[in-house]
């Protein structure tokens, strides 16, 4: 995939002109200079707690915090996602990652069944700001919104309010937008998915993270997928990877996600950070294979496999 230039990045309007070099090297770094999106998505220890981190199936190296960012620094990511006290604990030691800053997260402790689901604000911009100014290498936000909630409304305005101060100060922004609670019924909904991609859209972020639709009119999810992609307009839509599964089924997802469903890249969490160092590091590369570089499935499974290696330059 040929790579983009700095003149070829739309820069939204409510980025301020003296902030605009600053968004379009964020935007850059953040798609290793492509357009796409590969999100190492390390959120997880406070939205799933430890059981993502430690039991049956996942590598041991992966209870240590630090192996998140032993694979982001050897691996091939355009960012790693965490919270702001994560990031600020390891990025000094790992001053190479491209970070984006989860500004809100909550535990999976209380269901749906018993609340309506609302993740808060966890720290304002400026303490972000701040840490960037310190030398961490902070690119962009993230936020998550849960649509249907009775909380949508908090959610929403929050977002919007960020959206518009990391424009201004040049960061760029993925929502995570899942369609949760009492008043949805089916979360995976193509037309709710799609509708999600849509809310990003108008509330300015550059990316949303969005789960795959799962028809059920026999539609293949690609081509439902392909639905929300064209309702994000210039957000470019990237779909969450879900639990782990074996290497193969998941290239093979990714890649239709992308040339058939019209993704713009993927965001890539317990697929990734539940194996081996090694063998995390080996599915980094193959999946920005495909993601950055339009490989084939069966080239970045060689990857995977250790046939052959991916590097930054190959893209």
């Amino acid at each position: 995939m040929p790579k983009i230039t700095r003149d070829q990045v739309r820069v939204p309007a409510d980025v301020m002109p003296e902030m605009r070099d600053e968004y379009i090297s964020n935007y850059m770094k953040a798609t290793r200079e492509t357009g796409r999106l590969m999100l190492f998505a390390c959120d997880q220890k406070i939205e799933h707690l430890n059981k993502d981190f430690y039991g049956e199936g996942i590598d041991i190296a992966d209870l240590d915090p630090e192996h998140l960012f032993k694979i982001g620094s050897e691996g091939v990511c355009g960012v790693l996602a965490g919270q702001r006290g994560l990031v600020a604990q390891y990025a000094a030691d790992y001053p190479e990652i491209n970070y984006l800053v989860k500004m809100n997260s909550k535990t999976n402790l209380v269901g749906t069944k018993q609340e309506d689901p609302y993740s808060p604000q966890l720290y304002d911009l400026d303490a972000v700001l701040a840490m960037k100014e310190a030398g961490v290498n902070v690119v962009g936000l993230g936020y998550t919104i849960y649509l249907g909630s009775e909380y949508e409304a908090t959610m929403m305005a929050e977002a919007g309010e960020l959206i518009a101060q990391a424009h201004a100060n040049g960061l760029i922004v993925v929502l995570w937008i899942y369609p949760r609670g009492k008043a949805v019924t089916a979360e995976k909904d193509p037309d709710l998915i799609a509708g999600a991609a849509g809310v990003a859209l108008c509330l300015g972020a550059d990316f949303v993270k969005v789960n795959p639709p799962k028809p059920e009119d026999g539609t293949p999810a690609a081509e439902a997928l392909k639905i929300a992609s064209t309702a994000a307009g210039r957000c470019g839509l990237v779909c969450a990877g879900g639990s782990t599964v074996d290497a193969d089924t998941f290239l093979t997802q990714l890649y239709d996600q992308i040339r058939v469903g019209g993704a713009v890249g993927n965001a890539t969490g317990r697929n990734i950070h539940q194996r081996s160092l090694d063998e995390a590091v080996r599915l980094t590369k193959a999946i920005s294979a495909i993601t950055l570089a339009d490989w084939t499935v069966a080239d970045a499974l060689a990857v995977f496999n250790g046939e052959r290696d991916f590097t930054l330059a190959d893209i």
